[in-house]
């Protein structure tokens, strides 16, 4: 095959070139090569963080677990006698401020069992998660800034509550790299585009592009299936195949492509914009091959495939397994499009969405101990901020329903695996379930505690932009060292 120019090629060009020859497989949504594996310094990107790490490592990869919408903490993870106590009376204190009006305190329609050794409460929404109650660290302390989703969202995600920063996953994957140099380092999947946010949730901002997360769309054909009959792991990545040019043709671009810059190079400053763009065309060129496998569900066994149930959470959290099993350095995995559990009419609506996620949630802790993997896979779950311990007021007459506002004072998450001490609760909200007033968690001090994890020191791992040194954690942030092993 030939190729005819009517002027000089320069770098610019042959990049342009290649880029239509792979489909614009997106430079921005495939991660790089690994930048974590054994190899000389020299030949990692400018910019790009030590490998080295800070101290070691109890975690070597993520799998986030993330309930959009805001689940009630005192209807799932932190149980409140008082509030059955004084149902139908006035918040102590006054009024709620949070984002809507509120009214009197409203119980919890749903009981609560002690599970495991550890005897931890959990309520009848999750008895799977309850069961793994010995293997996870609930910490019922977290708080946030705002009481809106979009920037909540942004908060739990990036560390900050305005878009264009980076998301905790390419923090992650500029530090640490990837240990398949085939596969992206780090993977969002869900359904749909979750919330209306979407992409700057896993966004790579000012860090180079081979930073930014690879959107999956994962949404299986009916709720009661995990694998329907026109399932495909071929084309779940957009344009990973390309129907113009076959894999030689493709390696001997690429090749050109190399030389090209090589050349270039000579006595030049190195330009890392390009050359992370390279790189992504190389994991995208290798993902031909490896991505429709690892994606496969279909090799798992009838047992494992049991395990996790039916419906897309069940799917995205086999994936997850299947990806961080890989090498993948993060996975998150969304509950559904938009703010599903956004309950605010009817509190009773989470019955379905725990339903879907509860045993696909504890699945993946039981999986990652058959594989060899929990005591090195950190696994978080939980919100963008929690629920009202009050009933909220709404309706074109002000009328009373029985649902929850937004709260991101005092809200619930738990961690498993990594490093993280199990069969026990951290931090306290007051009696309501409404402030955390015992050893508050902020979401700085949640990502300071991840990144420890993970070998980094949050003070340490920064990127140069504008003017400023920035980090996941801002100017904030401590470790939680109690939930610590």
């Amino acid at each position: 095959m030939s190729h005819r120019f009517t002027r000089p090629v320069t770098r610019r060009d042959a990049l342009c070139k290649m880029g239509n020859g792979f489909g614009m497989l997106a430079f921005a949504s495939l991660v790089g090569e690994s930048l974590a594996t054994v190899g000389a310094f020299e030949d990692r990107l400018p910019g790009q963080a030590p490998r080295k790490l800070d101290h070691p490592a109890r975690a070597k990869r993520v799998i986030f677990l993330f309930m959009n919408g805001g689940v009630s903490q005192v209807d799932s993870f932190d149980p409140k006698p008082m509030l059955a106590k004084y149902h139908g009376q006035p918040l102590p204190g006054g009024e709620v401020a949070t984002e809507r009006k509120t009214g009197m305190l409203l119980k919890s329609p749903f009981e609560f069992k002690r599970y495991g050794k550890s005897g931890i409460e959990v309520s009848e929404l999750f008895p799977h998660v309850g069961e793994c109650a010995d293997d996870i660290c609930f910490v019922r302390s977290m708080h946030t800034d705002i009481p809106n989703h979009e920037p909540s969202m942004l908060m739990m995600n990036t560390g900050h509550t305005q878009a264009g920063r980076p998301s905790m996953g390419a923090w992650l994957t500029y530090g640490l790299g990837s240990d398949n140099k085939n596969l992206p380092g780090f993977v969002v999947l869900c359904p749909q585009v979750p919330t209306t946010v979407g992409p700057p949730l896993w966004n790579n901002a000012f860090l180079p592009a081979m930073h930014q997360g690879t959107f999956i769309a994962d949404k299986v054909e009916r709720p009661d299936q995990i694998i329907g009959k026109d399932f495909d792991p071929k084309k779940l990545v957009s344009f990973i195949h390309n129907k113009d040019f076959t894999l030689p043709e493709q390696r001997r671009e690429l090749d050109l492509l190399a030389k090209l810059d090589k050349m270039r190079q000579t006595g030049e400053v190195r330009d890392p914009q390009l050359e992370a763009a390279i790189s992504s065309m190389e994991v995208a060129y290798r993902m031909q091959t490896e991505a429709p496998d690892v994606f496969d569900i279909r090799k798992e066994s009838e047992a494992t495939l049991k395990l996790y149930g039916m419906g897309s959470t069940a799917r995205g959290c086999l994936m997850a397994v299947r990806l961080v099993e890989r090498g993948v350095r993060m996975v998150q995995v969304y509950y559904a499009a938009g703010d599903p559990w956004d309950h605010h009419s009817d509190i009773q609506l989470h019955r379905k969405n725990a339903k879907d996620s509860d045993q696909p949630f504890a699945a993946v802790i039981k999986d990652l101990k058959s594989r060899g993997l929990f005591e090195d896979t950190l696994v978080v779950c939980g919100s963008e901020f929690g629920r009202t311990p009050v009933v909220e007021v709404g309706g074109g007459a002000g009328t009373t329903q029985n649902g929850r506002d937004h709260n991101p004072f005092g809200f619930t998450m738990w961690l498993a695996g990594g490093g993280i001490k199990g069969g026990m609760t951290y931090g306290a909200t007051d009696d309501f379930g409404f402030k955390a007033v015992e050893n508050p968690v902020h979401v700085h001090d949640l990502h300071a505690t991840i990144l420890h994890l993970m070998g980094i020191d949050h003070t340490k791992l920064t990127y140069r932009y504008s003017g400023r040194d920035f980090r996941l954690t801002d100017v904030a942030g401590k470790v939680i060292h109690d939930i610590i092993k």
